[in-house]
């Protein structure tokens, strides 16, 4: 390690290798086992977890880029076992929410931006050169195409999957695949629900659902009515139900020619 500037108050865990020319500021804790590249730089207000891989040029825990930003006091929170790319900036909170949280087992590539107050969960991939704007949600399992944008306050739902160069202004409902421009619905995540070992049946059933919301002439409130009404109760189904009525944004709209059978 060559001169590198690491304050006298952090709190360094066992086991944590630091590159050259990197600083890390008083108020950081980082745990065990953590790798930390050349030319990092982890501000104060940052927490990261152990077993963390983080790549040159990163930039944790700066300031909200935001003009309603006052300096008040705030954090990033970092789970353990995630992979930060080159050149991944994460800032930290605002008054809004006093944090920006991620979770654990969430690969970032290079040059992502996750903006201040957002939730990302757990299993996440961040696709190259993803912005991700203030207060957006993205639950667990979701995969980002490179070289998309996310609207701040949207919220993307769980084991979703956004292709390449996407522009989101609506929240993604979860279990699905989106594509097109405007982005649209265009199946259900097939390929990433069979890894995650979802049988066959749930997998079918859950086409059967997003036919309903997006392929047949109801509006939404009646499509969530004659779900609730035909389909059995199940942690899937309530999701779904969930996510959608507790949308502020609005949900994406349907391909009606898009093909059901992947």
């Amino acid at each position: 390690m060559k001169y590198s500037v690491i304050g006298k108050e952090a709190v360094i865990g066992k086991n944590v290798y630091i590159g050259n020319f990197s600083t890390i500021e008083d108020d950081v804790v980082i745990g065990e086992n953590t790798w930390i590249g050349n030319n990092v730089n982890i501000l104060n207000g940052t927490r990261i977890g152990e077993n963390c891989q983080i790549h040159s040029g990163a930039v944790l825990g700066g300031n909200p880029q935001d003009l309603k930003y006052r300096n008040e006091y705030s954090l990033l929170e970092i789970g353990s076992n995630n992979i930060i790319r080159e050149f991944v900036t994460m800032n930290k909170g605002t008054a809004s929410k006093g944090k920006t949280i991620i979770g654990n087992n969430n690969l970032f590539m290079s040059n992502v931006h996750v903006g201040h107050d957002c939730l990302i969960g757990n299993n996440c991939i961040i696709g190259f050169s993803v912005g991700i704007a203030g207060e957006v949600i993205v639950e667990d399992w979701v995969n980002i195409s490179g070289l998309s944008a996310i609207h701040q306050f949207s919220v993307i739902g769980a084991h979703s999957m956004i292709s390449g160069m996407s522009k989101i202004v609506k929240d993604i409902p979860p279990y699905i695949t989106v594509a097109r421009e405007p982005l649209r619905f265009v199946g259900i995540n097939t390929v990433g629900l069979k890894r995650r070992n979802f049988e066959v049946n749930k997998i079918n059933e859950l086409r059967s659902i997003y036919r309903i919301i997006f392929q047949q002439k109801r509006n939404t409130t009646l499509s969530l009515n004659y779900i609730e009404d035909h389909f059995p109760q199940s942690q899937e189904r309530n999701q779904i139900l969930n996510f959608i009525r507790e949308s502020k944004r609005g949900i994406i709209k349907g391909y009606q020619d898009c093909s059901m059978s992947e």
